[in-house]
Formats: structure tokens, sequence, C-alpha cells
């Protein structure tokens, strides 16, 4: 028996009411289980109960065993003092709280194929442990839970984009670069690009959008990309020298301390995905006229963005992959998939955080419908769903189905999902339709 099990019957209810009595045989009435608490302290805060026809407000504390409030020490802690129930599955032993008041606990009773059906999830080795379960879900059910799970998604990530604006002295350009950065590593090279940003402030950068060579300069150079003998016949390659020449310059201008070039990988990278070829695109973006952040913000409809964000390589790339190596001539832009991913990651999410800390509810909503416009996401994980039945229409869609993977298939929190608890207290879900075509 898995305590978080209890935790959902109680919370939903799910439980035979006529078990619940007090140590008389008198019945205990839940108006109310109170508000789950996932933190430290007692499991429900503020539950109403009426115990021997008296109201009782005040918090409850569930086990599986009564006896497993004093192995958790509980005993000894006054945070518990405030415990008006204690709801146990197996009643073996009295137990008191700090002020040695004995605590009225009660046996909760429950249909064992409830339980039964939550082992079958959490033990199925599918990814998608409801798999075989999801055929004709209710489409609301889907539909709101897909919503929540959005905001959600958004709102973890705003966690990580705040530290990074508290870090910046609350400078949105600066923490817009660092995120777009981050992302233009796409996956592989994530880690070193998230040095460079923070190794060369956007302040810098700015100070030079009129010249594309010194961006380029500063990128390549803070990289480490600069350092001699890191790329083969590099230096009988009149770009690479007016980089390197360049640098010099504004590496001691603005003290510049380079990442290591090792750190970046080429290895199984489609030659288009080098970080090379990225660095000159982002050099690009970075040198597009006006403020970046500002111009994201005002824009009026995907195609808008995808303009601002599908940027080219400078031309020394039309026949370069790496530094000082010809190849054959073909133009580097960014391409539609990875101008979506740079929207989808980065972008939207940033809309939506700068709308949240303004209270600008238009702008929330604003990203939302943006993301609404952009094609579903193709990966495994969304070929999964869509093997399932669940056929995304747009990358709202794949970006709450990845936060539904995530977060709960993988971490078999099925009780904590919508879904989960649909199959486990009805034991099958409502069934209207073959496939499921997420519709707004």
């Amino acid at each position: 028996m898995k305590e978080e099990f209890l935790h959902y019957l109680w919370k939903y209810s799910l439980y035979d009411k006529a078990s619940l009595i007090d140590g008389e045989g008198n019945p205990i009435t839940v108006i109310c289980p109170g508000e789950y608490n996932r933190d430290s302290g007692p499991d429900f805060f503020n539950a109403r109960l009426v115990i021997a026809g008296t109201e009782w407000a005040g918090n409850v504390e569930i086990h599986i065993r009564a006896s497993h409030f004093n192995v958790h020490g509980h005993d000894r802690d006054h945070v518990f003092d405030n415990v008006i129930l204690h709801v146990v599955a197996e009643k073996d032993i009295k137990v008191y709280n700090a002020n040695n008041d004995e605590l009225l606990t009660t046996e909760i009773r429950f249909d064992p194929e409830l339980y039964r059906k939550y082992i079958e999830l959490v033990n199925n080795p599918c990814a998608i442990a409801c798999r075989d379960e999801l055929e004709g879900t209710d489409s609301f059910l889907l539909r709101s839970w897909l919503n929540s799970l959005l905001i959600e998604r958004l709102q973890m990530k705003s966690e990580a984009v705040m530290k990074i604006w508290t870090a910046t002295g609350n400078d949105w350009d600066e923490t817009f670069y660092r995120v777009l950065s981050r992302y233009f590593g796409f996956r592989v090279n994530t880690e070193p690009f998230e040095m460079l940003a923070t190794a060369l402030p956007f302040r810098i950068i700015r100070k030079h959008a009129d010249n594309r060579l010194q961006i380029e300069a500063l990128l390549f150079g803070s990289a480490g990309m600069l350092e001699e003998g890191l790329f083969k016949n590099a230096l009988s390659d009149n770009y690479y020298t007016d980089l390197i020449r360049e640098y010099k310059v504004l590496s001691v201008k603005y003290s510049l301390r380079p990442i290591h070039g090792w750190l970046w990988k080429f290895c199984r990278l489609r030659p288009v995905n080098f970080p090379t070829v990225r660095l000159s695109q982002l050099a690009a973006l970075l040198s597009t006229a006006g403020g970046l952040f500002s111009r994201t913000l005002v824009a009026d409809d995907v195609s808008q963005l995808k303009d601002l964000f599908g940027v080219a390589a400078s031309t020394y790339w039309d026949n370069h992959y790496i530094f000082g190596k010809e190849s054959k001539r073909s133009g580097k832009h960014t391409g539609d998939q990875a101008t979506d991913i740079l929207l989808i990651n980065a972008v939207m999410p940033m809309i939506f955080i700068y709308g949240r800390t303004h209270d600008d509810r238009k702008l929330c909503d604003r990203a939302l419908d943006l993301l609404a416009d952009i094609d579903p996401e193709s990966n495994s994980v969304i070929r999964d769903w869509t093997l399932a039945g669940v056929v995304p229409e747009s990358a709202f869609d794949t970006q709450a189905l990845i936060q539904l993977t995530d977060e709960y298939c993988r971490k078999r929190k099925c009780l904590d999902c919508r879904i989960g608890s649909s199959v486990i207290s009805s034991g099958k879900l409502l069934k209207n339709s073959d496939q499921l075509t997420l519709e707004p």
C-alpha cells in the first residue's frame, strides 16, 4: 500500500463513508476534506468534519498504519497538534500528539478494485501507462487537462527564467539573450551556449549591433573557437584571421575571458547543426536593428516572429561548416523546424513570463494563442501519444503532452493526473471517439 493512494482516496472521497467512525462508533461526516499539502506538515489543511454531532475545523494526517505517526516523529512535533483526525488503513496502536493528547484515529475502507487499477497503472512498463485505456476518452476532460498542463509547464519555466532575471539585475533584454542562447544549443550544445551567454553579456553585444563582423568576433572569440590549433588550416582563412584581429581588440577593451573551445560538440551532429553555424546565425539575430525583445513583444502573429527569428549565417558559411575547410555551397538559414523550436521553447515562454510579471493578461493570452498557431512538434514523445490515439494539432498541444510525459507519466504520478485519476476511479474512460483530435 502506498500512502499517496490513501491521499487520493481522501481527496476525492473515494471510500466507504460508513467506515469513518470515532472510538465510540459514532459516524464521522466529512464536510470538506481540506487542502492537500505536498510540503512538510499535515497532509490536509483546513478540513471540516462533524464528529459525534460537533463540527470541527483543523488538519488531517494520513498514514498506512497508525504507528507511522510515531515512526515519522510527528508525536514530538507541535506542527501536528492541530490534527483533528488521523486516517489510516490499519489502526495498530493508539497515538498521541506532542501535548500527549490522544489522536482520534479512524480506519478507511475502500473498493479494492481501485487499488488494483492503480497498481496496474504504475507497474505498466509502457511509456504511457494508460495507453490501452485512452480510446474514446472524454474530450472535455482531455482538453481542460492539457490547458492546465501547458500553464503548469510555462510556470515551471518561469522559475528558471526569474532566477536569470534576478541575476542580471532585472534586465529583460539580458534575460532574453541568455534564454535564447540556451536554445540555440539545440540540446547537444545547450550548456556551452549558456556559458557563452554568461561570459559575454548582452550589454556588450548591444554596443556593436550595427557591426555584424564584430558581433561574430565577440561570439566566436568568447566561445573559445578562435584558440590557436582548434581548427586545422583555419589561420590561412582571411575570415578567421579577421575575427581574431577584431576579438583581440574587443577582448582587451571589455576584459573578456573566453570559455574553453573543447566544450563544443560536433560529433554525431548534422553539419547544419554545427555550433559554428549556429553561432553565426545567433550573431545575425543579435545584429537585428532595434531591440530584439521589444520587437518580440509587439509581434501580432507567428509569421512576424518567424520573419524575425528565421535568420541566415554570414556568407562565409555558405561553403563552410567549420573554419578552414570548404564544403559544397548551400545557404545556412535556421530553417522552419529550428525556428519553431526557438519560438516554442524560448520566445513564447518569455512573452508569457513577461506578461505574467507585469500583470498583462493580454500578453499571456497572446503567447498561448501564438503557440496554438505553430505546427505540432515531432519527437519520440509525441509519436508515442499519436500511436496511442492522441493526435496533437499544434505546439500548444505538444508542449502540454511533453509536460504530461515528463512530470506525470515517467514519474508514474497517475493519481495526480486527471486521465489517470479517471481510469482508476471509473475503471474505464467515457467513450465518444476512436481517435482524440485535440480541438481547442
